[in-house]
């Protein structure tokens, strides 16, 4: 990890009022460290986002926040499930037309369901368009060349420089802070960009060391990758394209995605802190009532 990176992120981890342990007792800690995914038919990326150790010793609590891909495929089983989480919210962070081609949630009685669309910078319309168009030459030309990968660059810029996005975010852990309130599952298409930076920023705010937070980031390529080759192998049986691995970087979540992130707030905001208490507005007391509901 880069040392103004390294930066960034210690600067989070010490005003969230963490108490920092030696390295070796860290890394140690680390190892028991266990992501909690829970199998659906309809969706692949649905996790427990607790279980993991912060600095000081303590864990986040399980049971409290869910993170997921989109719910709109769920199962008559499926939502059972989802029902035995207790959820008292469902926010959403898809645009209307992802929305319109995957279809709105299927939840069981009870969750409140939140709309906060975050801009996905025009990814998902950019992928219906290449593939939608059948033509390889066309395909090769958006998303060949690393051009993909510098789009999912851009998007995740996003996530820092738009006040509209910084504000969907904000009202997430705002809600995630208030005292007794019931669980909570957020999520996106996918489960890895939109949903993976509001992870990432959450774990990193609780004192989970960074290494473990960007695991948890990177964990939707293991989750996703059977889901998404399957797609890639459609899309050519079906002669959609002729070379679906350009696909790939729009599928996946990579280091320099959330790298890309993390240098637009060091640019912009200066440290991790002034991102969260600046760009998203978080107070002090916002803060702690994050650590004092979801880590014990």
């Amino acid at each position: 990890m880069p040392l103004s990176r390294r930066a960034l992120l210690s600067t989070a981890t010490a005003t969230a009022l963490v108490a920092v342990v030696s390295p070796t007792a860290s890394a140690a800690r680390r190892r028991t460290d266990e992501i909690r995914h829970i199998p659906l038919q309809g969706a692949v990326n649905v996790r427990d986002l607790g279980g993991y150790l912060t600095y000081s010793g303590d864990r986040v609590r399980h049971g409290l926040v869910y993170r997921a891909d989109h719910l709109g495929k769920l199962t008559e089983n499926d939502v059972a499930t989802l029902a035995g989480l207790r959820l008292g919210t469902v926010v959403d962070f898809r645009i209307p037309l992802e929305i319109q081609y995957d279809g709105a949630d299927r939840l069981p009685a009870g969750p409140l369901a939140v709309s906060r669309p975050v801009t996905d910078n025009g990814l998902f319309g950019q992928l219906l368009t290449a593939i939608g168009s059948r033509d390889p030459v066309r395909q090769e030309e958006m998303l060949g060349g690393g051009r993909a990968a510098a789009f999912m660059r851009e998007v995740y810029r996003t996530f820092v420089t738009s006040a509209a996005n910084r504000a969907q975010f904000a009202a997430t852990f705002r809600d995630l802070a208030t005292p007794d309130s019931p669980p909570m599952l957020y999520h996106c298409t996918s489960g890895k960009d939109r949903t993976g930076w509001t992870s990432y920023l959450l774990l990193q705010m609780l004192g989970v060391p960074e290494r473990s937070a960007a695991a948890d980031y990177l964990a939707s390529n293991t989750f996703r990758a059977a889901y998404d080759a399957k797609v890639r192998e459609g899309l050519k049986q079906g002669g959609l394209m002729q070379n679906p691995e350009l696909i790939v970087p729009l599928q996946e979540v990579r280091t320099e995605y959330l790298d890309a992130a993390l240098a637009e707030v060091r640019a912009g905001y200066g440290t991790l802190f002034r991102y969260l208490t600046t760009g998203l507005g978080l107070d002090p007391r916002t803060l702690a009532g994050l650590q004092a509901r979801l880590v014990d």
